[in-house]
């Protein structure tokens, strides 16, 4: 096991300011003709091609892609907005399937990108690299600064994007977050090279290519803001009915839910239970205009939930999925009780040890799984965990381990 470097004594970097691309801010291109240059260029280029999106989340329902950012050497910086003629990006789209992309964060922009039809073999993450790294921070202006000595401005990564036209210091930021991701991308490989850790980075890259995307969330509706407040399974059903209602008109318009109804509005209706309409204008901000407009949406929401029998009413606490918290082991099952109360700690230790945060040495799920299932009696925790999509590098630090671990608990 390699021993965990001693830190550094912690010293900011002295940085130098960028405030725009050396090359200036690319035109936005929206059109076929100009996808079409844009991917000659592009593949004209060499080396990777560094990827970027822009997306609207806090205004829009979808995670749709309004501006793709792309750089390559040789060929320079690209906007490219996919709003307008999407069926015309297949030319970009074949120009980026063959080299590497390197990205800040992949799971954010893995989905839009597919979602438009871009596809890819092969992928650097340099946020998932700098986990590797152990470093406190990984977002992309800390790592920037860190490897490179160049300060980013924050800016508009949370801004509208679905607002047309984009001004131009939204497009002057969008440029820089991919004008040095390549550097960033050589720097960070060569650290992890330096730290025998480029095969762990080559996994769990290739890990992040061939995942698929999470099942839905059940129950979404319990994430409401404040609905811990709330005390029975009627005012559950109407929070239950109002989000679902709030949502058909999100989806249906590709407005972000909140921005229909807030959440606290909809705990607020739920305490107050009102009757009518009248009832329902008089509590805070259902009496403004945009929300009478939707009162009797709203009002017949609250009526059914109003009107559900009793059997039909969700329950008050969300239910379980997967092994309950740790803390409520020992009375439901001791014996997995004991397994964690072994394996947990030397997990800790290992990740520790390695200098590695402990969720990318294992996954938290798949630890509380093995912890709660046990191994059975003639598999070993190598076994389990490559069922289970466990990278080599990681079972080959934490099988033996664990092994060990369980054996010493047995009778």
């Amino acid at each position: 096991m390699e021993p965990r470097a001693q830190p550094e004594p912690a010293v900011a970097p002295d940085v130098t300011p960028l405030t725009s691309p050396r090359e200036g801010v690319p035109p936005v291109l929206a059109t076929g003709d100009e996808f079409a240059e844009a991917a000659r260029r592009l593949r004209d280029g060499s080396g990777p091609i560094a990827v970027d999106t822009e997306r609207a989340s806090g205004y829009r329902y979808s995670q749709r892609a309004y501006l793709i950012q792309l750089r390559r050497a040789g060929s320079g910086s690209f906007l490219i907005d996919p709003i307008a003629h999407p069926d015309a990006l297949e030319p970009i789209i074949d120009a980026l399937d063959g080299p590497e992309w390197i990205l800040h964060a992949a799971d954010q922009d893995l989905p839009c990108l597919r979602e438009l039809g871009f596809r890819t073999e092969s992928l650097f993450d340099t946020e998932l690299a700098g986990r590797l790294l152990d470093f406190p921070k990984v977002n992309l202006a800390a790592m920037v600064a860190e490897f490179l000595h160049l300060g980013l401005a924050k800016g508009h990564g949370a801004a509208d994007w679905s607002r047309r036209p984009l001004p131009a210091d939204w497009l002057n930021y969008a440029a820089l977050d991919v004008e040095v991701l390549i550097e960033l991308r050589n720097a960070v490989a060569g650290a992890l090279d330096e730290r025998g850790r480029g095969e762990w980075a080559a996994q769990e890259f290739a890990h992040v290519l061939r995942r698929p995307p999470a099942p839905p969330r059940t129950d979404r509706w319990r994430r409401t803001s404040n609905i811990h407040n709330l005390r029975t399974q009627r005012q559950l059903a109407v929070v239950r009915e109002l989000w679902t209602a709030r949502e058909e008109i999100a989806q249906r318009r590709d407005i972000a839910p909140g921005r229909v109804l807030p959440d606290s509005a909809i705990v607020t209706a739920a305490t107050a239970n009102p009757t009518d309409t009248a009832a329902l204008a008089s509590l805070p901000v259902f009496g403004g205009p945009r929300q009478r407009r939707q009162a009797d949406r709203w009002m017949r929401a609250i009526r059914k939930a109003q009107q559900l029998p009793e059997s039909d009413l969700p329950a008050k606490k969300t239910p379980q999925v997967g092994p309950p918290p740790y803390n409520r082991w020992e009375q439901r099952n001791p014996e997995a009780a004991a397994r964690a109360g072994a394996v947990r700690p030397v997990v800790r230790a290992i990740a520790e040890e390695v200098g590695v945060p402990q969720e990318n040495l294992i996954s938290p799920d798949l630890l509380r799984n093995l912890c709660w299932e046990g191994l059975g009696p003639s598999a070993g925790a190598d076994e389990w965990l490559a069922e289970r999509g466990a990278r080599p590098w990681q079972r080959a630090l934490v099988a033996a381990p664990i092994d060990a671990a369980l054996d010493a608990i047995r009778p």
